[in-house]
């Protein structure tokens, strides 16, 4: 006898990372070195003094209850501040943040929160998988909205209004974007907040690279009115090092916010008090400290584009975020031909595109989340195998 999953799950694949991560495990275990470029997990560690934090409150005696599930005033005052100062965003601190464990549960939040069968989500092409997946899990119709080199990787507004957008309910961005390391304008956000209202689509845009290799801190809310129809979600995993600690934030308007709590309490039982207070430390983070991870981000992303230039790809040299997004040269089919053939011959792992969605099948990712001593290995493994641009 076998018990069969629910057919939700009928569309929904294992992450890709997570099986990716099975493939190096077992080479390695073959005694095969393998040089992960593949995957966003930051290798810094926080500031200094928000570690010590965190250690100095878990020894104390009573901070080990279970926590309010909106998050402890502290780190609710921290987030707003923390937008106020770099977006230019005006919060209530008790009503328009809510802390969460992590961003990406905060996508399934507002997924289940919002969308039910007979919705459609309007899904960016390429895009982060979680958007589709969270989406459909809430039972959701997937619409892919493509995204093109050619419109510089932002959605074509005035051509997804010639679509039926009367099931529409909800629509993720992700700016500045991931994978392709993209810009939004103010003016843009501004078509897009029009655009929302004009079809009474929620815009959700994902927010979490806005730190790293970026000195224009935008955020969607920004935009008069964008709290109508908008919801931001922002993480400390990226711009802070605490990718593992899991915390996030979801900032809109008050009642969009409750109705998340609705769902989310019903999920989680509150963050540890201590990571919660680490954290409100590390949102008052000064500016050095910036300027010192993208110092470090900026070394290893020229060296990322000097392995590129040996496999002969193109790319934007300029762009945000801890990746760097590159079209295959012609002789490969796809970014999935180019990657395989660096694991098996260079034992080096990059992203293929083409896990983003279709849009993305000629490009090929890499992460800026290694020291520059693994990017040099990297490159010259791929000059002894002869992976370059003359093949």
């Amino acid at each position: 006898m076998i018990i069969q999953p629910a057919r939700r799950l009928d569309n929904i694949q294992e992450y890709y990372f997570s099986k990716k991560l099975k493939e190096i495990a077992a080479m390695r275990s073959q005694g095969i070195d393998v040089l992960n470029l593949g995957i966003g997990s930051p290798d810094l560690p926080p500031l200094p003094e928000v570690s010590k934090l965190l250690g100095e409150q878990s020894c104390l005696p009573d901070v080990h209850a279970y926590q309010s599930y909106v998050g402890i005033p502290e780190l609710r005052n921290a987030f707003a501040d923390w937008y106020g100062r770099f977006f230019g965003v005006k919060l209530d601190a008790a009503t328009e943040v809510l802390p969460l464990i992590g961003s990406k549960e905060g996508i399934m939040h507002i997924a289940m929160t919002f969308l039910e069968p007979g919705d459609v989500a309007l899904v960016p092409n390429p895009g982060y998988p979680t958007y589709r997946a969270a989406s459909e899990l809430a039972g959701a119709t997937v619409v892919k909205v493509p995204l093109t080199a050619e419109n510089s990787w932002l959605p074509d507004l005035e051509a997804l209004e010639q679509t039926d957008l009367s099931r529409a309910k909800i629509m993720w961005v992700n700016y500045p974007n991931m994978p392709t390391g993209t810009h939004a304008s103010p003016a843009f956000f501004e078509k897009l907040i029009a655009f929302g209202k004009r079809h009474n689509i929620l815009i959700v845009n994902d927010n979490p690279y806005s730190f790293i290799l970026n000195d224009d801190h935008l955020s969607l809310l920004s935009v008069a009115g964008a709290k109508d129809v908008a919801l931001e979600l922002n993480s400390l995993s990226k711009s802070h090092n605490l990718a593992g600690w899991r915390v996030g934030v979801l900032a809109g308007r008050a009642d969009y916010l409750s109705h998340v709590v609705r769902f989310k309490s019903n999920m989680d039982s509150g963050m540890f008090k201590p990571v919660q207070l680490a954290a409100a430390l590390a949102l008052g983070a000064s500016q050095d400290w910036y300027d010192s991870l993208n110092a470090t981000y900026n070394n290893r992303r020229k060296l990322a584009c000097q392995l590129l230039d040996l496999l002969g790809c193109e790319y934007a040299p300029a762009a945000t975020g801890m990746f760097v997004w590159a079209r295959v040269p012609e002789q490969y089919q796809s970014g999935y031909e180019l990657t395989d053939l660096l694991l098996n011959e260079a034992h080096v792992f990059i992203t293929p595109g083409g896990i983003f969605g279709s849009n993305g099948e000629g490009y090929v990712r890499i992460s800026l989340c290694s020291k520059e001593t693994v990017f040099e290995m990297a490159i010259e493994r791929v000059k002894k195998v002869e992976i370059t641009a003359a093949m």
